[in-house]
């Protein structure tokens, strides 16, 4: 599969988030080729601060031995809390489908030895966009902006 079509899937899985009444991240972890693991933000939903898309993703990917053969795919740059979980675990890839409307932790990721693919995704862009404007203090609390 290709890049798209991963980040599609972490698309459709931002908007299963979005229709449960949360934030429209999501994410999915790839390993060989395969999907491993799917997950979306559900700080909303489950009422958990550090529930994150990237963070529903590996909890969903149960425990691992190792991460070094995965590729994180996420709809949006990382925040710090989730790039310090993907360095943590020593993934050594994530694909991210837009850093215009958050730029997360891009630098902090490569500098850590991260490989790191920005899409630019028209999809992903207009999907936060939408949803920032809509939902400024949700978004705000997610990132904990006052």
């Amino acid at each position: 599969m290709s890049h798209q079509e991963f980040m599609d899937q972490a698309h459709a899985e931002a908007m299963k988030g979005l229709a449960e009444g949360g934030l429209p991240i999501g994410a999915v972890l790839i390993e060989n080729g395969k999907v491993v693991a799917r997950g979306h933000n559900k700080r909303i939903q489950d009422g958990n601060p550090v529930a994150h898309g990237e963070m529903d993703c590996l909890t969903n990917a149960g425990r691992r031995a190792s991460y070094r053969n995965t590729v994180m795919y996420t709809t949006l740059s990382p925040c710090m809390m989730c790039s310090g979980t993907i360095i943590q675990f020593k993934i050594p890839e994530v694909v991210i489908g837009e850093a215009e409307n958050f730029d997360g932790n891009i630098a902090f990721l490569e500098n850590n030895g991260v490989k790191v693919t920005l899409m630019n995704d028209p999809n992903c862009i207009k999907m936060m966009k939408e949803f920032i404007e809509e939902n400024p203090t949700l978004w705000n609390e997610d990132i904990a902006e006052d």
